[in-house]
């Protein structure tokens, strides 16, 4: 095995190989009938040296080419971070540029693209049948010792092997996936037959049994990538769609060439204030035009955009601008009251004000901010002595020169902050490479919706999910341009009313959202009179797409749910189920092109196919690490450049991954492992039930049990009607004990539900 290296800014294990899918205002915390747990705010980390990922200790061949980036000697300035796959990658690679105090540090390059599987692509587009719902017995704890009892080591009970989720039937010749059975028992005697199973497992994962699964026309990998940059990416696409339409909000269009130019302007506008390369450039907007604006011109002048919440409070915001050391910010003016009781705090030394109504055209934008600041007093009282407003900056960038940043893939583009549902939040350092490969595999990955259907020449998205969100940054603001299409805006998703009168405006072919809003939708009368014969793709993500919701959308819409996975540490995308596929799989899918996936214990070792461990991912998209965090940087990391997703699930023996829960929701009942999604999901399909949450809550007898929250779609809805329910469909431990009803339950910023905000 080769040596694994860590540098002494992260003490991070190197990068794998690296080769290359979540609403505009976030919904704040339930009303409840009960008080609600707050979370003791975290104190802000010291700042320290970006992360990097040193070199794995085993690299998968590639397929696509990738520069190899020479260490950086130890300096005191921290050097940039790694480049992800490039797709037209140099013969050479390029000498890092002199270090920045501000960047992360570049680590060794990531080894190749793993090579296309000699298997895959041999298959019509699959038709999935509907996935059985995995229901992993527990494992009781032995007493000896905290860790997980090991089948070859210890007499103590297994857990038993969750029942394998179905995977998408292929049409013709494809051979059905056998379902994954129980695992017997283990017992001291059955060791070495044990370790022979761990091993065979482990050559499972690395032969990437998914490729086999993969449509005929689907790329394993991702080619190389011409551009150097986001901007560059987003300026090729400015200049090939210049007379289309890439954003709409509230009736106004800009197109791909007033794109490419406000964006100029701003970039101009920003170099002239004379802040160094990789100077942090805060966003903290809803879904209006200023934000891709803003968003593409900071990363065509060389800056590093850190997205925010725009309903954080004073003390969130504190800890992120101080986190991320921002320098300059951009906000709407709802919300620079809070930008006002912190400032003095921060770095920043410029600040952006923009208004609802400013890129609405000079009548319309007044009526607009009248509405908004007379009327529905949605503007506080707000002072940023030294504010410029969003236009003046466009209007003094046409007078001053731009100079195109000198950006390469190793270079950083987002500072992306996790939700803070585990603790303090913490910046995810994503490069050039790193989104950039995302966007291409999910260009790939598009592609299985229009196998047996024809593509349309131009793809209309809705943008309902924040873009300072990864999910909709990544799949509407990115990957929509690269693919000429339109984003039609939504500022606030929770205006049900005015959302879909949006909808009824544009024809749309592209739909990504999550269980909560779809869930929503459903609801609504209007909504359900839409015409949908132009939808061709829904993603779902953020969380776990519920199976009555999921039949509810295909009954209504005709198009299928293809559920996805990811993080904001990963770009986002992981994994994603196949848009030509005929059913809802209740899975999350296969990993998508360039990317491995591997599930293992708490030892790091691979599990057996069909049986529960943690979802651990390599690929391009990977983060470099997480900001100034060394330490949290290294935990997440395996020896061999995985990255710990910390969500526990299960490959069966065709590549379709399903996710149990989260390894810190689950909850411990007699030693029994219960997962709340299962207990979710179940009672989810109560006629009753329109949204459903499951934690663990003490008990002096079994350790704890589960206890539900639910909002009532019946008013009449008892906890005696629940509890028959469950009896019905969940095996004696896993039945909830307490039941408590609510108005609302809390979410984050979009519309996961807060299950710590329940404990």
């Amino acid at each position: 095995m080769a040596k694994t290296t860590k540098t002494a800014a992260t003490g991070k294990p190197a990068a794998a190989a690296k080769t290359t899918a979540s609403p505009a205002a976030a919904k704040a915390p339930a009303k409840s009938e009960a008080a609600t747990k707050t979370t003791k705010p975290a104190t802000p980390a010291k700042a320290g040296k970006a992360p990097a990922k040193p070199a794995p200790a085993k690299a998968p061949k590639p397929a696509a080419k990738t520069p190899a980036a020479a260490p950086k000697p130890a300096a005191a300035k921290a050097p940039k971070a790694a480049p992800a796959a490039k797709a037209k990658a140099p013969a050479a690679a390029k000498a890092p540029a002199p270090a920045k105090a501000s960047a992360p540090a570049r680590a060794a390059a990531p080894a190749k693209a793993p090579a296309k599987a000699a298997g895959a692509g041999k298959k019509a587009a699959p038709k999935p049948a509907a996935a059985s719902t995995a229901k992993p017995a527990a494992t009781p704890k032995p007493a000896a010792s905290p860790a997980p009892a090991k089948a070859a080591t210890s007499p103590a009970p297994k857990a038993a092997r969750p029942a394998a989720a179905k995977a998408p039937a292929v049409k013709a010749s494809a051979a059905k996936a056998p379902a994954a059975k129980p695992a017997a028992r283990a017992k001291p005697a059955a060791a070495p037959k044990a370790a022979a199973k761990a091993k065979a497992s482990a050559v499972a994962y690395a032969d990437k049994p998914w490729l086999a699964s993969y449509p005929k026309g689907i790329a394993a990998a991702i080619s190389d990538i011409a551009d150097k940059s986001i901007g560059d990416m987003l300026v090729s696409s400015c200049k090939k769609y210049a007379d289309r339409p890439a954003f709409t909000c509230m009736d106004k269009t800009l197109s791909f060439a007033e794109m490419e130019e406000a964006s100029r302007h701003f970039a101009a506008w920003l170099q002239s204030l004379g802040m160094k390369p990789e100077a942090r450039i805060a966003l903290m907007m809803p879904n209006v035009l200023q934000y891709p604006v803003a968003m593409m011109g900071a990363l065509r002048a060389g800056f590093i955009v850190v997205n925010v919440n725009p309903l954080y409070t004073p003390r969130e915001l504190e800890h992120q601008l101080k986190d991320s050391g921002a320098e300059a910010i951009v906000i709407l003016e709802n919300f620079a009251h809070t930008l006002q009781a912190v400032i003095g705090r921060t770095k920043v030394k410029h600040v952006v004000v923009a208004s609802m109504g400013e890129m609405l055209g000079a009548l319309k934008g007044a009526i607009v901010n009248l509405v908004v600041r007379r009327v529905k007093k949605l503007v506080p009282s707000w002072s940023l002595p030294g504010h410029v407003r969003f236009k003046a900056a466009l209007a003094a960038g046409r007078g001053k020169t731009f100079r195109p940043a000198d950006v390469n893939h190793s270079d950083v583009a987002f500072l992306q902050y996790t939700g803070g549902t585990t603790g303090v939040a913490k910046g995810a350092v994503l490069t050039h490479g790193n989104v950039l490969s995302n966007v291409a595999q999910n260009a790939i990955w598009v592609e299985t919706a229009f196998l047996e259907r024809k593509r349309p020449e131009r793809l209309v998205y809705i943008c309902a999910l924040p873009l300072y969100h990864i999910y909709a940054l990544t799949v509407n603001a990115l990957m929509g341009m690269q693919q000429g299409a339109q984003n039609i805006l939504i500022p606030n998703p929770r205006d049900l009313p005015a959302m879909v009168a949006e909808l009824k405006k544009h024809p749309f072919n592209v739909f990504p959202g999550l269980n909560t809003l779809f869930n929503a939708l459903l609801n609504n009368e209007d909504f359900r009179k839409l015409d949908f014969s132009r939808l061709a793709l829904t993603f779902g993500g953020g969380m776990a797409v519920q199976k009555p919701v999921a039949d509810r959308w295909k009954e209504l819409t005709g198009c299928v749910i293809a559920e996805g996975y990811g993080l904001s540490e990963t770009s986002p995308v992981a994994t994603a189920n196949l848009f030509g596929s005929g059913e809802f799989t209740g899975t999350i899918g296969l990993p998508i092109p360039s990317t491995e996936i591997a599930i293992r214990d708490d030892d790091g070792k691979d599990v057996p196919l069909g049986e529960v461990g943690e979802i651990c991912i390599r690929g391009p998209q990977v983060m470099q690490g997480y900001w100034h965090r060394p330490e949290e940087t290294a935990k997440v990391f395996t020896r061999d450049g995985f990255f710990k997703s910390g969500d526990m699930g299960f490959m069966n023996e065709r590549g379709f991954i399903k996710i149990v829960d989260r390894k810190k929701d689950m909850i411990l009942v007699s030693g029994f492992n219960v997962y709340p999604n299962e207990i979710e999901e179940v009672v989810a399909q109560h006629p009753g039930v329109l949204e459903v949450a499951a934690i663990g809550v003490p008990d002096e007898h079994s350790g704890e049990v589960p206890k539900l929250f639910i909002v009532k779609k019946d008013p009449n809805l008892t906890s005696e009607q629940i509890l028959d329910y469950c009896k019905q469909n969940l095996t004696g431990y896993k039945r909830p004990r307490h039941i408590e009803f609510r108005t609302e339950l809390p979410k984050t910023n979009v519309g996961k539900i807060l299950r710590r905000e329940l404990r």
